[in-house]
């Protein structure tokens, strides 16, 4: 059902009061307004500031009442004959710390059971007092559909000398865009793509004032990620890495190709469900962000990270508000990744917060477990027994990748991804010196003996400014500790982990031959290849 079809439903079925949380009020009252009209219905709404206003069907004389107690009277003594509904506005703030009212809207609910009298509470919270929650039906109204977003922008240049220059497929691209956002909100993104003029680099105007073409999806998109920023949980990423900036991680990088159609019309006809999602664990500096990043590129699809610290208020009730508004936004933008950064920071809990952390938790696993929309959620971590052993079985993640430390090819092809993004050609070093030199260093500090040497070069005292070579890399190396060494005891927890077999190697398909020595030995060596163990 969508929003109109409940409440129609739970207008017949007698449901006496009804908690709406939203901050589109305007929208919420023409939702009803259309409801009640077609159902013959009287619709009355009262805020503070207004009292009742007469919407719909009104009835001959509209009652008089600027508070909250002389509101509920008056509604009390309305007809309990007929249909009738009254919607109170912001009405959370004449229930906080208000011990009367709450008991009187709570005798008005018992009362209201024997009428055809309903009554709904719009609110941009769901703080509903303790004494309420058992008379109360809590719902939330969800951000506009592909329909109600071509409304909006039909009338937006409906009667204007707006020129719409859209194809159908690129009309269907501007509405995907704005997916996620309030009636008010895609109405502003709407109007700036309209309004804005686009320029390229010599000046000449590529998009005019006045009009609206493709290139609206970028500026759409762009005021998108900062209105999704603002909710503070989320973070929306542009897809921009590709499989050619990870190097290494073979097995995952096959996993991820075989499902590169996972979301499209065709898979769905197949009778492919839509993969859940994947928990990339090990070791820190291995590429488990960097992977995340580069599965939106391969799928392009849109990646939203979550920040799970800022999901967690001060206030009770808040931060299980904040998580099921930020898992109902990303649901509403879907098809998308859902990132979930350092999980064992997030879902590590204790005692000390009334159980918060534990609803949170259970009220995420609970959404993974039963989604519909198609969202991937990638989960990285480096320390696994901070996790809730629940949270990774299957069911809520398709598979669990291991990232190691890369072996001698690895770590070539590494030192050859991020030469050629500082623009070198790979071929003028020694590749397999370095790979030789750098055993035992995963790819970030790879990444950084590379920077290393280019600041050795770069402020060279006799040859100021001079290109960096394979010596000023290995003499970055040798400066370096890396974690294999100053952390050797956390490691080897991470692989026996692994050995344990309760998750699958991101870089090779056979883990028979290192099985039996690879907490001791250090990374595993690819079949077929002459690299020794570490």
């Amino acid at each position: 059902m969508d929003f109109s079809q409940e409440i129609e439903t739970f207008l017949r079925a007698r449901f006496t009061v009804i908690w709406v949380v939203t901050h589109e009020e305007a929208r919420l009252v023409e939702e009803f307004r259309r409801i009640c009209e077609a159902g013959r219905r009287m619709l009355l709404t009262w805020d503070l500031a207004a009292g009742f206003t007469a919407e719909v069907h009104p009835p001959p004389v509209c009652p008089e009442a600027r508070d909250p107690r002389t509101a509920l009277e008056a509604i009390d003594k309305a007809d309990e004959t007929r249909d009738s509904v009254f919607l109170l506005k912001d009405f959370h703030l004449c229930l906080d710390r208000q011990p009367v009212i709450v008991r009187q809207l709570r005798n008005l609910a018992a009362r209201l059971k024997l009428t055809r009298k309903s009554l709904v509470v719009c609110s941009p919270v769901s703080r509903i007092p303790e004494e309420l929650k058992d008379e109360v039906f809590l719902m939330e109204l969800p951000p506009p559909e592909i329909p109600q977003l071509e409304q909006i922008l039909d009338r937006l240049v409906a009667g204007t000398r707006i020129r719409v220059d859209l194809t159908p497929l690129g009309r269907e691209k501007i509405l995907q865009a704005a997916l996620g956002l309030s009636a008010n909100q895609a109405r502003r993104v709407f109007g700036k793509a309209i309004v804005a003029e686009v320029r390229d680099g010599l000046g000449r105007v590529l998009k005019p004032a006045g009009c609206l073409d493709e290139r609206g999806i970028d500026m759409i998109m762009a005021e998108k990620k900062a209105i999704i920023r603002e909710s503070g949980a989320l973070e929306f990423y542009s897809p921009e890495e590709t499989l050619s900036d990870v190097g290494g991680l073979e097995v995952l990088k096959e996993w991820l190709r075989q499902r590169e159609k996972a979301f499209s019309q065709e898979a769905r006809d197949y009778g492919l469900p839509a993969p859940k999602g994947i928990a990339l664990i090990g070791i820190p500096g291995t590429g488990k962000s960097l992977t995340a990043r580069m599965v939106a590129g391969l799928w392009h699809l849109p990646l939203v990270r979550l920040d799970m610290g800022a999901l967690f208020g001060g206030l009770v009730g808040q931060s299980e508000e904040n998580t099921r508004r930020a898992l109902a936004l990303v649901e509403t933008i879907s098809p998308c990744l859902l990132w979930i950064d350092e999980m064992e920071k997030g879902f590590a809990f204790g005692g000390g917060d009334g159980g918060t952390s534990q609803r949170v938790f259970q009220s995420f696993l609970t959404w993974m477990q039963e989604k519909r929309k198609p969202v991937f959620v990638i989960g990285t971590a480096n320390n696994i027994a901070a996790l809730p052993p629940e949270f990774l079985r299957r069911g809520r993640f398709d598979e669990v990748f291991f990232l190691d430390l890369p072996t001698a090819l690895e770590r070539r092809e590494i030192f050859q991804v991020h030469l050629e993004k500082r623009r070198r050609p790979p071929q003028m070093y020694d590749l397999e010196a370095l790979a030789q030199a750098s055993e035992g260093y995963v790819g970030a500090e790879i990444e950084q003996a590379v920077v290393d040497a280019m600041y050795l070069a770069f402020n060279d005292r006799e040859v100021p400014g001079r290109d960096f070579t394979t010596e000023d890399i290995l003499q970055a190396l040798a400066r370096q500790v890396p974690l294999s060494r100053s952390q050797v005891e956390a490691i080897q927890a991470l692989r026996l982990w692994l050995v344990e077999g309760r998750a699958q190697s991101a870089s090779y398909a056979e883990t028979s031959r290192w099985q039996e020595n690879a907490v001791v030995l250090g990374p595993p060596t690819p079949a077929g290849s002459s690299v020794p163990q570490a």
